[in-house]
């Protein structure tokens, strides 16, 4: 019976071997076709196609979905549907990168005279310089690995490994001869929690209207709590007449005229609320308010106009909703 010291084995002995085949990668990646590829996915005047079968066209898949959200226009193109009509989704101002570990995928070379007679420029990625697919292409990108971590040495492990760091390093250098951005990337991430980390405003998440809390600086305490607890943020803003904001009274600042013995009921919250409060624009990023509480370890904010009118109010609470935290 396999006990547990021969899985931890057995295990190991994968990690070991690709991570060989990955040190081996260095040579392909420091390659003049490596900067070839690069230059002519950056001049690229189209769309990047990615084509493979069975596990390299999973592969691909993960390529070209790296590629789309760090700013290639870039989408898979099965080579066996690719002959029955798919085909006519690429153009000529298109780069094709073609992935096949021995390069003599048929499906793929099938379409090859089609692709050339196009004047469609090709990358292969392929374990075999010699192979049909890497002459037939402008630029071969060498992937071989000294082993497969398949005992058998049937199943891509090592390979596919090899084919998807590679893919990894030509989407990341060309972000960077781009200069893509944080915000470049949550434009294409918009539905998940980067996308909202980075794009959401203060002013998509902020209680305004008849959910800001307001009072003047001659309310009572009293009146004051109550607008508080009636708001349900914590806090309130402290106005004059024109809504200009004078200060902030919050379920702190409560607890601290509580133990000064200050009566509740007769002082004025002017005389107690906290001056020159912490405020932000409605148009700064959510993430941007989060840091300035974390910093000066408050949980809400006062979002004020140019006129420093209150226009808004939000809490710790609200940004953990947002998914911003």
């Amino acid at each position: 019976m396999t006990d547990e010291h021969q899985w931890r084995q057995w295990g190991r002995k994968v990690v070991d071997i690709e991570k060989s085949a990955l040190d081996n990668l260095y040579q392909y990646v420091d390659s003049p076709e490596f900067a070839a590829a690069c230059t002519m996915l950056l001049n690229c005047k189209g769309k990047v196609i990615i084509m493979g079968m069975g596990k390299s066209g999973h592969i691909g898949n993960k390529i070209a979905s790296t590629l789309a959200s760090t700013g290639t226009a870039a989408f898979f193109v099965h080579p066996g549907e690719a002959s029955h009509g798919d085909l006519g989704m690429i153009a000529e101002q298109d780069v094709i990168i073609a992935i096949s570990n021995s390069g003599e995928a048929s499906e793929i070379l099938t379409l090859m005279p089609v692709i050339k007679r196009f004047g469609i420029e090709v990358i292969t990625i392929t374990g075999k310089p010699e192979s049909t697919m890497a002459k037939l292409s402008n630029v071969h990108l060498c992937i071989q690995v000294p082993e497969e971590a398949c005992p058998l040495g049937l199943a891509p492990t090592s390979s596919t490994t090899a084919t998807l760091v590679m893919g990894d390093a030509l989407a990341v250098a060309l972000l960077q001869a781009k200069r893509f951005t944080r915000d470049d990337f949550a434009l294409s991430h918009p539905g998940g929690s980067l996308g909202r980390k980075l794009l959401l405003k203060v002013a998509d998440i902020m209680h305004a209207g008849d959910e800001l809390p307001l009072v003047s600086p001659n309310a009572k305490i009293t009146e004051s709590l109550y607008e508080i607890s009636n708001k349900g943020l914590g806090m309130t803003a402290v106005v004059d007449d024109n809504h200009k904001l004078l200060g902030i009274f919050t379920d702190g600042d409560l607890r601290r005229i509580i133990d000064a013995n200050i009566d509740l009921r007769h002082t004025e919250i002017g005389q107690v609320m906290t001056k020159n409060c912490v405020t932000v624009a409605a148009d700064i990023l959510a993430a941007g308010a989060l840091k300035i509480m974390d910093t000066r370890n408050i949980n809400g904010l006062i979002v004020v106009d140019e006129q420093q009118h209150a226009i808004g109010a939000l809490n710790m609470l609200d940004l953990v909703k947002a998914g911003v935290i």
